[in-house]
């Protein structure tokens, strides 16, 4: 799996010419760990700055089965965070179609901490959808997690990435309730 991960964002990353030069060995052991540790301290940052989810949303997240919902933390900002002081991360995410011209990320998660951009209303589907990547982290870890997003944001595109399928899931089911 990891070999596959590595494999497709290397081509991607390729195919930029930026960094042409760039082996899988120097993906794994460099750029991919970067960005994970980013996300660690981000994910720390939002637990420590963010506010709890408030009675139904703590309901909900029990529902969708997340076992400690009372972990879990908002945090509004006036962008979702990406690393985009680090040239690397940055290609990186535009080779991903992650970030970008016209691409505007609403909502992101990071272990239990739930980014979301100010003006983007966090509805019980849209919340529901968030908290269902919550779910993922907890069922696997954050490292994990974002190697599977990488690879399939390469593979299948944002709309069709399974963990994002699963997600939209949730979006479906709690907004007919």
């Amino acid at each position: 799996m990891k070999k596959i991960i590595i494999s497709t964002v290397v081509g991607l990353i390729a195919s930029t010419n930026v960094w042409a030069n760039i082996s899988e060995k120097q993906l794994f052991e460099y750029l991919l760990p970067q960005y994970i540790a980013w996300a660690h301290q981000i994910e720390d940052k939002g637990l420590q700055s963010g506010t709890p989810l408030d009675e139904s949303g703590i309901e909900l997240a029990k529902d969708i089965g997340i076992k400690a919902p009372e972990n879990v933390r908002v945090i509004y900002v006036d962008s979702v965070p990406y690393p985009y002081e680090n040239p690397a991360l940055k290609e990186m995410g535009l080779s991903l179609g992650f970030i970008g011209e016209g691409i505007v990320n609403n909502a992101q998660v990071f272990g239990y901490s739930i980014y979301v951009r100010k003006g983007y209303e966090l509805d019980r589907p849209r919340l529901a959808h968030e908290l269902v990547h919550v779910l993922q982290i907890e069922r696997s870890n954050l490292n994990d997690v974002v190697m599977q997003h990488i690879s399939d944001l390469a593979q299948y595109g944002y709309q069709n990435a399974p963990l994002e399928v699963e997600a939209f899931e949730a979006n479906k089911k709690y907004a007919e309730r």
